[in-house]
């Protein structure tokens, strides 16, 4: 039985799956690649802002405005000087 392209027949032998292993290499690099910077951008990425925290003056306004301590004019015009604040482009502020 002859394998590897005809071996002893002066074939390539073994040689023959460097090509394929070398593709799988490049489009499994060219993934991780995408995946570690393109693609992450989508979920958050570092250069995005993090998420407001439950104890941030804007949650703690969203909260505020939820259970009926302040109306919807004042939390607005709260909202926009804390926006400049703190530099938060965040639209709802946890409500």
């Amino acid at each position: 039985m002859q394998t590897l392209a005809n071996y002893g027949d002066g074939g390539p032998g073994p040689w023959i799956l460097f090509p394929p292993v070398i593709w799988a290499l490049l489009i499994g690099g060219g993934i991780a690649l995408l995946r570690r910077t393109v693609w992450r951008g989508r979920r958050g990425g570092p250069w995005r802002q993090p998420p407001v925290g439950k104890d941030s003056p804007i949650a703690v306004l969203g909260h505020r405005f939820a259970s009926g301590e302040i109306d919807e004019d004042e939390y607005w015009r709260r909202l926009s000087v804390l926006n400049e604040e703190f530099g938060h482009t965040a639209k709802g502020g946890g409500v």
